[in-house]
C-alpha cells in the first residue's frame, strides 16, 4: 500500500499577479460610480411616475439630483493629484493603429484584438462618457438657474439634459454589462491587481510594455 501523508495536501501555488491600479483610482471610480448611480436613481425617482409615487418627497429628489450632478467631476479633479490617473488618463486619450484593429476585430466578433492598459472600446466609453457628463452639467446649470439663459434656451437645454440622461443609462447599463462579464477586469479595480495570463491575453501590449526592461 502507498504510504499515507502525514499532514494536509499542499496548497496549489498562487498565480502570478500584475499590478494595474492604485487605490488612488479605485477610489475615484468608486466615488464617481456612487454619484453617478445617485443622479441616475434620483432621475428616475422625477421622472417615472411609480417611482416618484414610491419615494415621495420630490423637493429633496430634486435637491439630491442637482447636488450629486454638480460633484460628479469633482472626484476625478481631487484624483489628479495622483501620477498613475494622469498617466492613465493619458493612455485613455491616445489612440494608435492597433486601436483601429481592436476595433474592427470587436465589430467583426474576431480574435486577435490588440491592446494597451485601455483597449479602443474602453477608449471610447470614457471620451463618451466624459463629454456626456460636460453637457449634462452645463445643461443641468441652465434648468436649475433659471436667471442664466432666456426661456428658449432653457427649453433646449431640458430637451437636451433628457434624452441625453437616457443614452447615458443604455450607456452605462452595457458598461456594467460587460464588467459583470469580465470578473478579473472587476477584480482589477477592486484589488489594484489583476492575473498574469489575464493581461497577457486581454492586453498584451501594455503586457509587453511591463516585461520590457
Amino acid at each position: 500500500m502507498p504510504p499515507r501523508p502525514d499532514g494536509p495536501a499542499a496548497p496549489a501555488p498562487a498565480r502570478p499577479c500584475v499590478p494595474r491600479f492604485t487605490p488612488a483610482e479605485h477610489r475615484v471610480h468608486r466615488a464617481t460610480a456612487t454619484l453617478m448611480a445617485v443622479c441616475v436613481l434620483t432621475a428616475g425617482c422625477l421622472y417615472l411616475p411609480f417611482l416618484a409615487e414610491l419615494v415621495g418627497r420630490r423637493a429633496l429628489m430634486v435637491t439630491v439630483h442637482e447636488w450629486s450632478g454638480i460633484l460628479l467631476p469633482v472626484p476625478l479633479l481631487l484624483g489628479l493629484g495622483s501620477r498613475a490617473l494622469r498617466a492613465d488618463l493619458t493612455r485613455l486619450n491616445r489612440y494608435g493603429p492597433h486601436d483601429r484593429q481592436w476595433l474592427r476585430a470587436a465589430l467583426r466578433r474576431r480574435g486577435g484584438r490588440p491592446a494597451g492598459k485601455f483597449n479602443a472600446g474602453q477608449k471610447l466609453y470614457a471620451a463618451w462618457i466624459a463629454g456626456a457628463v460636460l453637457v449634462m452639467l452645463g445643461t443641468g446649470l441652465l434648468m436649475w438657474f433659471t436667471d442664466l439663459a432666456p426661456l428658449v434656451w432653457r427649453t433646449g437645454a431640458t430637451f437636451v439634459h433628457d434624452w441625453l440622461a437616457l443614452a447615458v443609462v443604455l450607456v452605462i447599463a452595457g458598461h456594467i454589462w460587460k464588467a459583470f462579464g469580465d470578473p478579473e477586469s472587476r477584480r482589477g479595480l477592486r484589488t489594484g491587481s489583476v492575473d498574469a495570463q489575464w493581461a497577457r491575453r486581454e492586453h498584451p501590449l501594455w503586457d509587453h510594455e511591463n516585461n520590457t526592461p
